[in-house]
């Protein structure tokens, strides 16, 4: 859209006003035009659907979490008696070839143990310690030697064992297309029973991925010089899922 703009010095107010109206009758069309087209709306049929893609991986990597619990008359026994032990447990694992970055406490905790009387004052009558050390697991064939190493050198505590996949991207992009087709399939049908037919993808949306939550494994305790079986540790598979959003241009039937 091109503007003109025109500046005139009138001579007289009767110029003016002359110069004023014919300006005036120049715009009037145009502004009448303007109104004779309204903008129309349209709505185009439209079908939306979601579908759920699913598949199974292999976990290939864990993470273990191995504590020392300690209990003695004072803080400083119960500490001392924790810290030997968590050592021994350290050294035990080192020698199954686990580094040092893959060694890392995530828990210590001092807390005192009281006993209550009716009508006394509570009264401390020990000290607990804990020590927690998370374990970094490339291989799953470490992680029942890990378990029992622990065990034996001191660890009373496996307080959480989770097992994960570290090749999932493939496995992502897989289950996205699963749930398209899904969707496409269902849109297809509802198209079908509504008397018309499917049409172009209109958009589309992927929705975050979410791992499945940790596999606690309960408590295990030894006895000290007690020889035993390994561990057995069979972690299964994982069902790995993604949703999707879509919608779809609707073609009604003429």
């Amino acid at each position: 859209m091109t503007s003109l703009i025109y500046q005139f010095k009138p001579s007289s107010r009767s110029d003016s006003m002359k110069k004023i109206a014919i300006i005036a009758l120049v715009l009037a069309p145009l502004t009448a035009h303007g109104q004779d087209s309204p903008a129309t709306l349209v709505t185009i049929p439209q079908i939306a659907v979601s579908g759920r893609g699913e598949i199974k991986v292999s976990p290939d990597r864990a993470t273990l979490q191995i504590s020392v619990q300690t209990r003695a008359a004072t803080a400083a026994a119960a500490a001392a008696e924790n810290a030997t032990k968590q050592q021994s447990v350290l050294s035990a694992l080192r020698a199954l070839s686990f580094t040092n970055d893959q060694l890392s406490t995530v828990n210590y905790n001092v807390y005192p143990e009281q006993r209550y009387d009716p009508g006394k004052e509570p009264e401390i009558v020990a000290y607990n310690v804990t020590n927690t050390v998370l374990v970094d697991v490339r291989k799953l064939s470490q992680v029942g030697p890990a378990i029992d190493a622990a065990l034996s050198h001191g660890a009373n505590m496996i307080t959480s064992l989770q097992f994960y996949a570290s090749n999932t991207e493939a496995a992502r992009r897989t289950a996205i297309g699963t749930a398209i087709e899904k969707a496409r399939a269902d849109a297809e049908a509802a198209a079908r029973a509504a008397g018309g037919s499917l049409g172009s993808l209109l958009e589309i949306n992927v929705g975050a991925y979410n791992p499945p939550p940790p596999r606690p494994l309960m408590m295990a305790r030894v006895a000290a010089g007690v020889a035993q079986a390994e561990t057995p540790i069979q972690p299964g598979e994982e069902t790995l899922s993604v949703e999707v959003s879509t919608r779809w241009r609707f073609n009604p039937a003429k």
